[in-house]
């Protein structure tokens, strides 16, 4: 509201009236930060920066190199070490270490699975299968009109607030943007699956690191935009019960 404009309708004679629409606006500007960060945090907070992303291929990088130069043991060691040295380096520096944990235990389990079977595509196995359960997951969750996005955004965005789902546009919007992330996850798995049954370990590699943190980041870049969109719209339907009468 604009306070030279509401002046006159205040009938006040003094500035304290003219001052009152400020002051009623006031706490809906301060609310804002609150109720969502800005673009750019939002999206960096997720990637974990440009250092993440960095920190988070190296680990599958290292394996791909070396396993075309050496054996898939040499590879697995290196793999692991590398995974371990981000993880304690951050450590040492008392900095988040959320993203270099999950990229050890996604690196654990496959080398794990590799020198079991001695076949070095087994270390991308664990990554397929847990993006068909991603996929799988988030196509029940929108037949149930329980978008596995929505609540994502709760936990991670909105400090556990559910309130998206007492509004039609935002459950739309969360919905239409799980099936997208399950298109992603099927397609990754498609791909990635056609390439281990035909036994590509190299080609299979490429395409882990390629199909991982772009896509991820390209889908993160849509949700906030989605999100913040349909937020934002659906403001101006709440604003004027903050109003005088």
């Amino acid at each position: 509201m604009n306070p030279l404009t509401s002046t006159p309708a205040s009938g006040g004679p003094g500035g304290d009236q003219s001052d009152q629409p400020d002051q009623a606006d006031q706490p809906d500007r301060a609310d804002q930060p609150d109720r969502l960060p800005s673009f750019s945090e939002q999206v960096a907070d997720q990637l974990g920066g440009v250092r993440g992303l960095i920190e988070s291929s190296v680990p599958v990088t290292a394996f791909v190199i070396v396993n075309v130069i050496s054996t898939v043991k040499v590879a697995v060691v290196i793999a692991v070490a590398t995974a371990l040295a981000v993880a304690g380096y951050r450590f040492s520096r008392k900095e988040p270490i959320r993203h270099a944990i999950n990229g050890l235990f996604g690196i654990a389990l496959g080398a794990w699975l590799a020198l079991r079977s001695g076949e070095a595509r087994d270390f991308y196995l664990p990554g397929i299968f847990i993006s068909l359960g991603y996929a799988v997951a988030m196509i029940i969750s929108v037949v149930v009109r329980q978008p596995i996005v929505g609540w994502i955004w709760s936990v991670v965005m909105a400090r556990g607030s559910s309130h998206w789902r007492t509004q039609p546009r935002l459950v739309r919007t969360f919905g239409w943007l799980t099936l997208l992330w399950a298109a992603i996850y099927a397609i990754k798995v498609a791909v990635q699956g056609a390439l281990y049954a035909a036994d590509a370990e190299t080609a299979l590699g490429v395409a882990r690191i390629a199909m991982g943190y772009p896509p991820y980041a390209m889908l993160l870049l849509v949700t906030v935009w989605a999100v913040r969109r349909a937020t934002r719209d659906t403001q101006p339907e709440l604003s004027p019960a903050t109003e005088p009468g």
